[in-house]
């Protein structure tokens, strides 16, 4: 699921040709769709006409939304996709986004400290977590979200590559605005429909939206206690494990192979200590969880920093599928909290390929074997850890991460 706003996410498509469709045929076509699919499934979901006709006054088709394939027309392919997420990961930690998110939340933790002490209380998840989500979704709440939902879902669960999923959504926000959490007007959403200023999307909204304040809604579109508690509810619910940290920035040895990444090859974290790595800090992993297990994280294989991180890591990630975003999320987090400075280990010069470059490369690595995650064109840990045992097979130091010259020697 994307739930990241325009100003961190952009998507470059071919343009829908204007002289290939008659749009006012097209809009046509849309409120038929309204009334003849969408409304059964909505009043056979609880919805009232009242709340539907409010939903779609004055709502029209939006041709500015990516990946958009009208009534008649194949998917055009995207040229390129430079999702933050998903790019060079030194940029993803610019000192600005990591500076910003780190004073903001500080004044934020002593502003809403009531607010989320209650909700660690009552779900076990940090408030420094919170507070680095929310910073990160939507610049706690300074950042506008621009778009009317209901605009958003309706054109992408019309004529979207995704329809259906779309189209679901869009029923989870007519339940929403049932419910009276918030007006249809004011429900605000990023161009992917994620809500508020947690960024959820309207069926993640139905089940683990809070009420902070105590009013009897969970509005997360103008209220701070409502998304502070809904931020703690969904990583409680997603199995945030209370007691334990998010991870750990290490120094690995070269005795120990890049490979060994990934959250299927965890072992105790006293067992990744006995095998020559030690944290960045010099200090011992604590003793609360030396016993449990933890995972080697390398996003940037060889080329950046380090880390063995704990199921909580991955909970993260459940947020946004993103190891940086979760790595992101514990940093910001670590430094509201106890002044942590910049990462050890230094990034390099590596990432940002075009996702089609990735995908060949994995296409390659598939063929010979590799279990990669999908030639997706994301380097995630499986791509990482394949494109270390493909160096090692053939007698190079393994580095696990993707470079621009091994496209052509993966082709031979």
């Amino acid at each position: 699921m994307l739930r990241t706003l325009l100003l961190l996410a952009t998507l470059v498509t071919l343009p829908l040709s204007a002289a290939a469709q008659d749009r006012a045929a097209v809009e046509r076509q849309f409120r038929g769709w309204l009334v003849q699919t969408v409304w059964p499934r909505a009043q056979a979901e609880g919805v009232s006409r009242a709340t539907f006709d409010a939903a779609f006054d004055g709502v029209r088709l939006n041709w500015d939304l990516p990946d958009l394939v009208a009534p008649g027309t194949t998917p055009e392919t995207p040229r390129r996709q430079t999702q933050a997420e998903f790019g060079a990961p030194g940029k993803y930690f610019n000192r600005n986004s990591v500076d910003g998110a780190t004073a903001v939340g500080r004044q934020m933790a002593a502003r809403h400290a009531g607010a989320l002490a209650a909700t660690e209380r009552a779900t076990g998840v940090p408030g420094r977590i919170i507070l680095a989500i929310w910073g990160r979704e939507s610049g706690y709440g300074r950042v506008a979200i621009p778009h009317d939902a209901f605009e958003v879902l309706g054109t992408k669960g019309f004529m979207s590559t995704r329809a259906p999923y779309f189209t679901d959504e869009l029923i989870a926000a007519l339940k929403i605005a049932e419910a009276g959490h918030v007006p249809p007007r004011a429900m605000k959403s990023s161009w992917a429909g994620a809500l508020g200023q947690p960024q959820f999307m309207p069926s993640n909204f139905l089940a683990f939206a809070a009420d902070g304040s105590g009013d009897g809604r969970a509005d997360i579109w103008r209220s701070e206690a409502d998304t502070i508690a809904s931020i703690g509810s969904y990583l409680a619910r997603h199995g945030w494990q209370a007691g334990r940290d998010w991870g750990f920035e290490v120094v690995v040895p070269p005795s120990v192979s890049c490979t060994l990444e990934g959250p299927d090859q965890g072992r105790p974290i006293a067992t990744w200590e006995e095998m020559g790595i030690a944290r960045v800090s010099g200090k011992a992993f604590p003793a609360a969880e030396r016993a449990g297990e933890g995972y080697l994280l390398m996003p940037a294989g060889r080329h950046g920093p380090a880390f063995v991180v704990t199921p909580n890591f991955y909970v993260l990630k459940d947020y946004n599928m993103s190891d940086l975003y979760a790595l992101f999320v514990g940093h910001v987090g670590d430094r509201i909290a106890y002044g942590m400075g910049d990462f050890e280990g230094d990034w390099g010069r590596v990432g940002g390929l075009y996702r089609s470059d990735v995908a060949a490369m994995q296409r390659a690595l598939q063929a010979q074997g590799h279990d990669v995650g999908g030639a997706d064109g994301l380097a995630g840990y499986k791509t990482r850890r394949s494109i270390g045992r493909w160096q090692e097979a053939t007698g190079q130091t393994a580095t696990c991460f993707p470079e621009a010259g091994m496209k052509a020697a993966l082709a031979h």
